[in-house]
């Protein structure tokens, strides 16, 4: 996949077409949420392969003619829909781009994610930029992450991130579980634990082990209604903290330690700190395993592009200072720490991340 990148191959007009959808890339984007929200996409894919008139559309609709007539010529011309060949009038039939945007979970999950968490805060990408801070969040309120403030912004938006974060992870953890479990585990501490998925998950697949479950107080109390519906209350422990606090003290009776998708929340200082944290409650026993999508060993440019581009919702909504990582930086990151890389499973379970396992240098 990497081969990609060191090429520019792309035909001159092409290439200037590419750069006027970044020109109008707002305007393309509000215009293909659109297409999807007022149900435009879907009553062109129902009419099947002979296509529907603008007409018939409109029957389908509460749209103006007007508003309906702007809406299907951009999408005619992003190729979302196609025209039928010698239809007169117009007959609209789904193109390839349209079906993904309706049919494609992964598109579907971006496109809420961005709509719902990115769009307004990116205006000030810039100055997150320069500042070193997440100066979009402001949009959502006075946190100083967005993590401080999950619980807080509406509730539209808290699902839309909460799907983001679920779709890239949830699919992970059946293939994970067999490779944590190859020997009997008794203790397992999630860091950042989130709404708790993976500790469900773990509880599950042995009814012996117990978690002991790491993050802020808001994400705690969210993981907690989750492992309480669950029945699972007896086999966990909870322990609200800013693991970057000095005196965060994380348990000392764990034999794996669990991060899924936790890492990318922070700098590569802020990774070093918490890993040094980490050895401290770690032997030689301990497997560490780390769970993140590493933009740099995915197997298409869709999947990396989606990745890097969550790098700028770090820096201008959730935090300013972190970012997704490729493999050899986060690797070296954690290895300078005092550990060392023990296995490594990419694109685990046929999905865009990497099961990275580590333990101590003894």
């Amino acid at each position: 996949m990497l081969d990609d990148f060191y090429t520019d191959d792309i035909k001159a007009i092409d290439a200037r077409f590419e750069a006027q959808k970044i020109a109008f890339a707002p305007i393309v984007f509000q215009a293909a949420k659109c297409m999807i929200d007022f149900n435009i996409l879907n009553i062109i894919e129902n009419s099947g392969e002979d296509g529907i008139t603008e007409e018939d559309i409109l029957k389908n609709t509460s749209l103006s003619p007007y508003a309906l007539s702007v809406l299907l010529e951009l999408s005619l011309g992003l190729c979302l829909i196609k025209i039928v060949k010698n239809s007169n009038p117009y007959k609209y039939v789904l193109g390839k781009i349209g079906f993904f945007l309706i049919n494609d979970n992964l598109t579907r999950v971006n496109i809420n994610f961005v709509n719902d968490i990115c769009y307004n805060g990116m205006f000030y990408l810039k100055d997150s930029l320069i500042n070193s801070k997440p100066e979009g969040l402001k949009v959502f309120g006075d946190y100083e992450t967005i993590y401080k403030g999950l619980s807080s912004i509406p509730e539209k938006s808290r699902k839309s991130w909460i799907d983001f974060d679920n779709y890239y992870s949830d699919n992970c953890y059946h293939s994970s579980l067999p490779i944590i479990f190859e020997k009997k585990r008794k203790n397992i501490m999630d860091i950042g634990t989130n709404t708790a998925k993976f500790s469900i998950s773990a509880l599950k697949y042995d009814n012996d082990v117990k978690c002991s479950l790491i993050d802020l107080d808001g994400q705690i109390e969210l993981a907690k209604k989750n492992i309480e519906d669950n029945h699972f209350s007896d086999r966990v422990e909870y322990f609200p903290m800013n693991i970057l606090y000095n005196d965060s003290k994380l348990p000392d009776n764990c034999d794996v330690v669990w991060m899924s998708q936790f890492l990318d929340c922070f700098s590569i200082e802020q990774i070093k700190f918490i890993m040094r944290k980490v050895k401290s409650v770690s032997d030689k026993d301990t497997d560490i395993f780390i769970l993140e999508p590493l933009w740099d060993k995915q197997q298409h440019l869709s999947a990396a592009f989606s990745i890097q581009a969550t790098s700028l919702y770090f820096t201008a909504i959730a935090n300013g200072s972190s970012k997704m990582y490729p493999y050899k930086l986060l690797k070296d990151t954690i290895e300078e720490e005092g550990f060392k890389l023990v296995n490594e499973y990419h694109r685990i379970g046929n999905t865009y991340h990497s099961l990275l396992n580590f333990k101590i240098l003894v």
